[in-house]
């Protein structure tokens, strides 16, 4: 008797995903490094100035690391309090760094102790950074205002106390007018919450803001386009850009985060705009188009991003204290993956007497190899076909592998049972069945085969339409979904035909030349005299 041969699944091709060049540069970096931070990482800023370290921010210390070093070469920790937002100067030798207990301190990279500590907020401050000459240095707290100081002196030189909210981020223009551009945001004490919703542009020559842009939802990051034309604000699940040379005109809003945006990044060519959020996700945009381009997943919510300079690296600081760090490869390692050259240790194993060949000596011992049967096929190879059918109509595989369950339909339709198996099935059974059809009958790979079975389930459950409201519903909206492939059908074939008149008409046309050529008969004059002689 011969054994018994497993029902054939069809296996369609994959729709691959895109490959495009945005796909292959942002790819091609190497397997992360983790490294594990005291707190929540919550600012990373590189070095402008080679090897280009980088500092990291995390609960009360700021951390220095090389390009390639897992471990710090540099470590600050006289803070008595949470530090925030550690940035380098633009010489590569000083490093400011705010605090929970409003001092702001100035730090020698090559140093331990602070230089000079700046004492004038009165709550914790998130925001520092350098002005483009290098002699100041902009603070943003918490008591609602933000400050120019002098370096050398270790004064205070301006103060701007218009926000009536916390003020969270911030970024300076690198022009001789000193523009600054600050948020506030706001946490009440009590449990509802209360937001400004603002970016202020200020100017240092004078005392009040110059322009005012409303997000719309609390921000938590800024950007500055090179060009300094335009501005990128993150709050909420929106990316904002606004063009300052048009008074604040707001040009994109983007909505692409399922979560709160917590920080923005550009890379070295300012052609991609980097944005992470709480949702895991780290989204590339290309600033010409604005629409996303590629996607990083990671594996917890996202506080802080950077990227060094000609994009050699991208760090990722998340909440749970990991820092992530993926480097860029270089040529000859992207070649060797690329032609596949390296294979894993284990493949000698499984390739192993492949190749051999018994000779005319030799007495072949063959192990019998054990058939292993699916449900369905189970069912089948005991004529079960209800219950085979009822098996390959599981949940998981109806909707993960339709394919398992069309190929049971055909066969069952090869046999000539598939009558049979739909035959004699309750409200639940046959609310199943249509319901599956509903899903997949107008699917291009599966319409042939299911166009059999729900021609069958009509013919079987006719009588019965109208006694239950569940299966009338289903009736209902496969009649709906049938009107409409129909019309979607009528429609192609119309635009079918404009288009092959379109083709038609735009095609050359090619001249015959009849100059010689009678227009009675065809025939010059010479075969016309000759033929009415013969005649």
């Amino acid at each position: 008797m011969a054994s018994y041969k497993p029902t054939k699944i069809t296996v369609y091709p994959k729709l691959g995903e895109k490959v495009t060049q945005d796909t292959v540069y942002w790819k091609n970096y190497k397997a992360p490094i983790q490294i594990k931070e005291f707190g929540a990482v919550t600012n990373i800023n590189f070095s402008p100035v080679a090897p280009h370290n980088f500092a990291v921010t995390a609960f009360t210390r700021i951390h220095i690391y090389g390009p390639f070093s897992h471990e710090p070469v540099k470590s600050f920790t006289r803070f008595k309090d949470t530090a925030y937002c550690g940035r380098f100067r633009s010489d590569g030798q000083l490093l400011v760094a705010g605090c929970e207990d409003s001092v702001v301190r100035l730090f020698d990279v090559n140093g331990k102790v602070a230089l000079r500590m700046y004492k004038g907020h009165t709550k914790a401050v998130h925001v520092t950074d350098f002005t483009s000459d290098s002699y100041q240095i902009l603070t943003g707290s918490d008591d609602y205002s933000c400050r120019l100081w002098d370096i050398p002196n270790a004064t205070e030189l301006n103060a701007y106390q218009e926000h009536t909210d916390y003020i969270r981020c911030g970024h300076l223009f690198s022009s001789e007018c000193n523009r600054t551009s600050t948020f506030s945001q706001f946490v009440s004490k009590k449990e509802h919450r209360s937001y400004d919703h603002t970016l202020k542009v200020f100017d240092g020559r004078v005392d009040k803001s110059v322009m005012t842009l409303d997000h719309g939802q609390p921000v938590e990051s800024l950007l500055l386009y090179p060009s300094e034309g335009l501005l990128v604000s993150a709050g909420g699940r929106f990316v904002k850009v606004w063009d300052l040379l048009k008074k604040g005109q707001p040009l994109v809003s983007l909505k692409n985060h399922h979560k709160t945006v917590t920080c923005l990044c550009l890379s070295s060519n300012g052609e991609r705009l980097l944005s992470g959020s709480l949702d895991r996700h780290v989204k590339v945009y290309n600033t010409t188009s604005y629409k996303v381009v590629h996607n990083f997943d990671y594996a917890a919510s996202i506080l802080s991003l950077a990227l060094a300079p000609n994009d050699e690296s991208i760090v990722v600081g998340m909440t749970n204290g990991i820092l992530n760090l993926k480097h860029r490869k270089n040529a000859e390692e992207s070649k060797e993956i690329s032609g596949q050259q390296r294979r894993r240790p284990s493949y000698r194993v499984f390739v192993k007497g492949k190749n051999y060949f018994p000779k005319q000596d030799d007495y072949l011992v063959s192990k019998p190899v054990k058939q292993h049967l699916a449900k369905y096929d189970k069912q089948l190879k005991k004529f079960n076909v209800s219950k085979a059918l009822d098996t390959a109509l599981e949940a998981w595989t109806r909707l993960k592998k339709p394919e398992i369950t069309v190929a049971v339909i055909k066969e069952l339709d090869r046999r000539g049972t598939l009558k049979n198996a739909l035959a004699g099935r309750d409200e639940q059974g046959l609310s199943r069945l249509l319901y599956f059809l509903i899903g997949n009958l107008f699917d291009p790979r599966f319409a042939p085969v299911l166009v059999t079975a729900a021609e069958m389930i009509l013919d079987i459950y006719q009588s019965v339409i109208g006694q239950s409201s569940v299966v009338d519903r289903q009736l209902l909206r496969l009649q709906e979904m049938l009107e409409r492939e129909i019309d979607y059908q009528q429609e192609l074939l119309e635009v079918l035909g404009m288009l092959d008149t379109v083709f038609a008409s735009s095609l050359p046309r090619k001249e015959v030349p009849c100059s010689a050529i009678s227009k009675s008969n065809g025939l010059t004059q010479g075969e016309g005299r000759l033929q009415l002689q013969a005649t």
